[in-house]
C-alpha cells in the first residue's frame, strides 16, 4: 500500500500529471512487494516552497509504505523518482527531497492490516 505525495513550487501541467500516471506505477515495483494495484499518489504544484533560503524550483516526495523494505530498494527508488522529477519538472536533483515513512498499521475498506 504505497502512497506517494509530491509537492513542488513549480507549475504541474496536465501533461506532467499524465506522465506521472504512466511512470509511477512502473517504478514502484523497485520496492519489493509493492505494486500498482494498491498505489495511490498525489501531485501538488505551484506551492510557496523554499529550500536553502531560495524559492528556486524544488520538490519533496513523501513515500508512505505499509511495512518495511531494504535500504537498497529505497536507494534504487529514490534515484528513479528523483531522475523522473528532474526530467519532467526541470528540478535539479540537489533540490529534491525524498522522505520515506514506514507505516505499521494501514486501513482499507473499513479494516486495518
Amino acid at each position: 500500500m504505497p502512497y506517494i505525495e509530491i509537492k513542488t513550487n513549480t507549475d504541474v501541467k496536465p501533461a506532467a500529471v499524465n506522465a506521472f500516471n504512466i511512470v509511477l506505477p512502473e517504478i514502484i515495483g523497485q520496492i519489493p512487494g509493492k505494486t500498482e494495484a494498491k498505489l495511490m499518489y498525489s501531485i501538488e504544484g505551484g506551492l510557496d516552497m523554499y529550500f536553502g533560503g531560495s524559492n528556486s524550483p524544488c520538490a519533496i516526495a513523501t513515500v508512505s509504505l505499509f511495512g518495511k523494505s531494504t535500504r537498497e530498494a529505497y536507494d534504487e527508488f529514490t534515484a528513479s523518482l528523483t531522475m523522473f522529477i528532474q526530467n519532467l519538472l526541470s528540478i535539479p536533483p540537489s533540490r529534491i527531497y525524498v522522505k520515506y515513512e514506514e507505516v505499521s498499521t494501514w486501513g482499507l475498506n473499513g479494516k486495518n492490516f
